[in-house]
């Protein structure tokens, strides 16, 4: 399955604005990322992965539709999925990804 075309639609405006414009396909989905690093996607389920500090992550999952990420039932540090009901309005979509592009700058570029 493909991603999402709304929510990519909506990252790919939102990363534009702030001069991110590195897009690779990955996850099913188009990731996002700045100097190499990768700092959100939207994957093949509509859903938002976003970046955070692994240190956070049990914190940030206690919001209403978010989780913390797992791939092939394994859980990924420094990662969340965000529910596209999570992120309908543009206040909330900003948040989170301003939250994962701030803390994708504390780690070094690839």
């Amino acid at each position: 399955m493909a991603a999402d075309p709304d929510v990519v639609t909506r990252l790919r405006e939102w990363f534009a604005e702030r001069g991110v414009t590195d897009e690779r396909r990955m996850f099913g989905g188009i990731a996002f990322l700045d100097a190499g690093r990768m700092v959100a996607c939207g994957n093949s389920h509509g859903e938002l992965m976003v970046r955070c500090d692994p240190a956070q992550t049990a914190e940030l999952s206690a919001a209403d539709g978010v989780a913390p990420m797992e791939m092939k039932g394994r859980p990924v540090k420094g990662w969340l999925e965000v529910d596209r009901a999570a992120v309908v309005d543009d206040a909330a979509l900003d948040a989170w990804l301003s939250r994962a592009l701030a803390y994708a700058r504390t780690l070094p570029p690839k």
